[in-house]
C-alpha cells in the first residue's frame, strides 16, 4: 500500500530544498570574495547590521528573498534579491520596515525590480503605520536603463515621495549613510527626518568628483566634497556623526528609543499552538498540486489549538462547500478565513457564501486570512444561467471594498478570476504570501495548451497547411512548459508577484507577523458599493 503522506513529505522537503539553494543564492552574491572586499573597506554585509539593528532574540523578516532571478535585464541576467534587503524587525519592541543597499549586487546600483521592491516595503510601511530606516549604500539608478527607472510614476524619484509623504504623516525616516549615495541616491539622506553618516566611509554629493570636475573644473576628493565630517559639520545635510558601522547602529537604535509603544487594534487572546502543528502540512497537502485538499486539514495545522469555527458548513454540499468560511485564531488574533477546499472551483454558491462572509467581518471589523487554491470560476451554461458571472463579480466587490486587514496565502493553483475574488495582487492585500505549491497563472499549462492549440490548429488549416500530430504534440509541449513555467513561485517571486515565498513551517509564524502588523492602524468602516445579489 503506497504510503501518500509520506510520498508528500518527500516531494515537499525536496522542493523546499531548491527553494533553499535559490535564497541562499540570493543572500549571498560574489560569495566570500564579495564579503572580504566589504570587510577591507570597514563594512559589513547587510544582513549583519540588520541583525545588530533589531532587537537581540528578535526575528527579521526579510520580504521578496527571490526578487530579481532571471529578469535578464541588457548585460545582467540576473538581480540577486533586487539588489535590496527589505523586511520588518522590532526595534524597542515596535515594528519597524528596515531597508538596506546590498553594495554587492553592481554597487546597490537601482533596476526596475529593485525600484519595484523598495516601493513595495515603503507602501506596506505606509498602509501600516510604520517607521523606516534606510542602510544606504548606493551608485543610484543603473543609468543603461535610465528609461525604465528615472523619469516615470513609480520611478526614482517616487522613493523620495513616498519618505516626503510618510514624514509628513509623523513616520520616521532615519537613514544610516554606510558607503556612498550619489546623485539622486544623495536624496535618500538627504530626505531623511534624521540621518547617520559615518568618518570616511559615507560619500553624499549630487554629483561626483568626476561630474564636478568636467562641469566646473574643481578638482575634490569625495571626503571633501560631500563626506561625514562636510554634511554634519558645515553643509547640515545630516544629523549625526559616527566613527564606524557599530557606532552607527547603535545611534539609529538610539534615535527610536524613545517612541511610545505600539499597540494592535483586536483583542489577542491568550496563544495556544495548533494541535496538528506546521509539521502535518507536509503531508496532507498533495504532491500533485490539483488534487483535491481538505484545507480544513490545512486550517487545523496553523489555528489556535487547531480549532475553527465554521460557518455555513452544510450550505450546497459538493458546491457550496467549494469554499469554506469560518474564523480561527492565529497567535491570539481573531481571523476571518476564506478557503478554498477541494479541487477548489468556484461554484456560484460558493462565490455566494464567500462574499456574505466578507461583508460580515468587514461589518464585525474582523481581519481576513485568504487561502487560495482554486483553478477558477466554474464556465457552462448551467453556470452562466445560475449567475456565476453575477455572483463571481460580487465577490469581487466584496474583496476590493473590504476594509479589513486582507492577506493571501496562495497553497495551491491561482489561475483566472478566481486570482481575483481570493485577494490578489491586483486587490491590494496588505501580504501576499505564496508556498511552493502555488501556481499563479491566468490558466493551467494544459489548458493554455489545449486553447491555443485548437486556435493555431484553424490558423494552419485556414493557411492550407495542416498541423501534423507530431507539430501538435510539440506545439502543446512548448505552451504547457511555458505557462507552467511562468506560474511556479520562482518566477513570481523574482517579478514580486509575492511578498516572500513560504515553506510550509513557516506559515504560522508569518501569518501572525503580518496579521499583527495589519491591525496597528484603527480599522476604518465598512463601505460597499453595488451588489447584484
Amino acid at each position: 500500500m503506497i504510503d501518500n503522506g509520506a510520498n508528500n513529505r518527500a516531494h515537499w522537503a525536496a522542493e523546499e530544498k531548491k527553494l533553499d539553494e535559490r535564497v541562499r543564492e540570493a543572500m549571498w552574491p560574489g560569495g566570500d570574495k564579495a564579503v572580504h572586499r566589504l570587510t577591507a573597506q570597514g563594512k559589513k554585509p547587510v544582513r549583519r547590521l540588520i541583525e545588530q539593528l533589531v532587537d537581540p532574540g528578535t526575528a527579521f523578516f526579510e520580504l521578496s528573498r527571490l526578487a530579481g532571478f532571471g529578469v535578464d535585464y541588457p548585460g545582467v541576467e540576473d538581480v540577486p534579491c533586487g539588489g535590496v534587503v527589505t523586511g520588518l524587525g522590532k526595534i524597542h519592541g515596535n515594528w519597524t520596515m528596515i531597508f538596506a543597499n546590498d553594495s554587492r549586487v553592481k554597487a546597490g546600483a537601482y533596476f526596475p525590480i529593485t525600484l519595484k521592491k523598495h516601493m513595495r516595503a515603503q507602501a506596506i510601511a505606509e498602509r501600516c503605520g510604520l517607521n523606516c530606516i534606510y542602510i544606504a549604500d548606493s551608485a543610484g539608478a543603473f543609468l543603461p536603463m535610465q528609461a525604465d527607472v528615472f523619469p516615470d510614476d513609480g520611478h526614482f524619484g517616487a522613493m523620495f515621495y513616498n519618505m516626503a509623504r510618510m514624514s509628513a504623516r509623523g513616520l520616521k525616516q532615519i537613514t544610516l549613510s554606510t558607503g556612498g549615495n550619489t546623485a539622486g541616491g544623495a536624496y535618500i539622506v538627504f530626505m531623511a527626518c534624521q540621518s547617520v553618516m559615518i568618518d570616511k566611509l559615507a560619500y553624499s554629493f549630487l554629483g561626483g568628483p568626476p561630474l564636478v570636475k568636467m562641469a566646473t573644473g574643481e578638482e575634490i576628493t569625495a571626503e571633501a566634497l560631500g563626506g561625514a565630517r562636510v554634511h554634519t559639520q558645515i553643509s547640515g545635510g545630516a544629523d549625526h556623526f559616527c566613527a564606524d558601522q557599530d557606532e552607527a547602529i547603535g545611534r539609529v537604535r538610539e534615535i527610536l528609543g524613545l517612541d511610545p509603544p505600539q499597540k494592535i487594534y483586536s483583542h489577542r487572546y491568550a496563544e495556544a499552538p495548533p494541535l496538528s502543528g506546521a509539521e502535518a502540512l507536509y503531508e496532507i497537502l498533495p504532491a500533485n498540486v490539483h488534487q483535491s485538499i481538505n484545507v480544513r486539514d490545512a486550517l487545523a495545522a496553523i489555528a489556535d489549538d487547531s480549532h475553527f469555527i465554521e460557518t455555513k458548513r452544510n450550505y450546497a454540499p459538493g458546491r457550496g462547500d467549494n469554499i469554506v468560511t469560518g474564523k480561527i485564531r492565529l497567535k491570539g488574533i481573531p481571523v476571518g478565513v476564506v478557503a478554498s477546499n477541494s479541487v477548489g472551483i468556484i461554484f456560484f454558491e460558493a462565490a455566494r457564501k464567500a462574499t456574505e462572509w466578507i461583508v460580515r467581518c468587514s461589518q464585525e471589523k474582523v481581519p481576513l486570512l485568504f487561502i487560495q487554491n482554486s483553478p477558477g470560476f466554474m464556465v457552462g451554461s448551467e453556470s452562466e444561467h445560475m449567475g456565476i458571472g453575477k455572483y463571481g463579480s460580487d465577490m469581487v466587490r466584496a474583496v476590493s471594498c473590504a476594509q479589513v486587514p486582507r492577506i493571501q496565502l496562495v497553497i495551491g493553483p491561482d489561475n483566472g478570476a478566481a486570482n481575483y475574488g481570493m485577494c490578489g495582487r491586483a486587490y491590494k492585500p496588505h501580504f501576499l504570501f505564496s508556498t511552493m505549491r502555488a501556481r499563479t497563472g491566468v490558466m493551467s499549462g494544459r489548458s493554455a495548451a489545449g486553447v491555443l492549440l485548437s486556435i493555431e490548429e484553424r490558423k494552419r488549416q485556414g493557411k492550407g497547411r495542416p498541423m501534423t500530430e507530431a507539430e501538435k504534440q510539440a506545439f502543446q509541449v512548448e505552451m504547457i512548459e511555458k505557462y507552467d513555467g511562468e506560474a511556479h513561485p520562482f518566477y513570481c517571486g523574482a517579478r514580486l508577484l509575492n511578498d516572500r515565498v513560504l515553506k510550509f513551517s513557516e506559515i504560522r509564524d508569518w501569518l501572525a507577523m503580518a496579521f499583527e502588523v495589519s491591525l496597528l492602524q484603527p480599522i476604518g468602516e465598512p463601505s460597499f458599493g453595488n451588489f447584484r445579489f
